[in-house]
């Protein structure tokens, strides 16, 4: 028994038998003949279409089932954790710690004069921002997604590093925020509760180019500790990587830590990079120099 066209089949058998009476009546009446023409064309083009949507569900045009994935680029609280450097990541003697949430360095403790400034009440907020926000670890504002902290020392330095997520808007805000900082507040005075008066300087620091956007500054702040003259030095680096961000602050009393900066700010951008891919960071850094 002969076996009966599939229906696709049947439907571009039949546009084409039209198409062909159509061009016939058409050769029979020169003033129709282009449109009876163009009319043919149309049907037979109409007709292909409709066998191509008749196409079974099995074939490779058919669309993917199952449930999406989640969305590439997204940090999770997992995420922002596996994202933080490790002592692997650091070169010389730095000892990762458990109590970084906790630093707070009252050097950092004060209120900006703001009779110092010629633009007076602006700029001194800018400054008082600097100072409040290496204080409470949040230079880039408050995290509107997952976040994670670890910090470490070695002698009287500390390395302190944030992984979070941000509102991009406000991100892109404090990124520009930390530019303009070496030129707004590049020296201004603070005085402590008790009256002690801090020189604080902040020039421009260089950031390794890694990430969509970086900032870098260089912080020092001149005082007294137990009556006796001190200087701390922080050196910052802030880099974003989509609405991701991680921020490197390393240094105290015995100076900065450029250097420990930089190479922290690269392992955790390699690391963040590797987590909002999917991935998992190597246990090992993978770009040693």
């Amino acid at each position: 028994m002969s076996r009966r066209p599939s229906h696709p089949v049947r439907l571009l058998a039949s546009a084409l038998a039209a198409g062909a009476l159509l061009t016939t009546a058409a050769c029979s009446d020169g003033a129709g003949s282009q449109s009876a023409s163009d009319t043919a064309a149309e049907q037979a083009g109409i007709a292909e279409r409709n066998a191509a949507e008749q196409t079974p569900s099995g074939s490779p045009t058919s669309s993917p089932t199952g449930s999406p994935s989640a969305s590439p680029g997204t940090l999770t609280e997992a995420g922002a954790k596996a994202a933080l450097l490790t002592e692997a990541d650091l070169e010389d003697d730095w000892t990762q710690v458990q109590d970084a949430d906790k630093w707070r360095d009252r050097l950092l403790v004060g209120e900006v004069d703001v009779a110092a400034f010629l633009s007076a009440k602006a700029e001194a907020a800018e400054c008082q921002q600097l100072l409040d926000g290496l204080y409470r670890d949040n230079l880039l504002g408050e995290p509107s997604g997952p976040s994670a902290l670890t910090g470490f020392e070695q002698g009287e330095s500390r390395l302190l590093e944030q992984v979070a997520g941000y509102d991009r808007a406000g991100l892109d805000d404090r990124m520009k925020w930390l530019d303009s900082l070496p030129q707004t507040c590049d020296e201004f005075t603070a005085t402590d509760s008790d009256g002690d008066k801090r020189t604080v300087q902040v020039t421009e620091a260089s950031v390794p180019d890694v990430g969509d956007a970086r900032e870098g500054v260089h912080v020092t702040v001149q005082g007294s500790a137990d009556a006796t003259p001190v200087t701390l030095t922080l050196d910052i680096a802030a880099v974003r990587v989509g609405t991701s961000a991680l921020t490197v602050t390393g240094g105290g009393l015995d100076g900065g830590q450029a250097s420990s900066v930089e190479r922290g700010v690269r392992q955790g951008t390699e690391r963040l990079q590797t987590v909002l891919d999917g991935g998992t960071p190597s246990p090992q850094p993978t770009n040693l120099d």
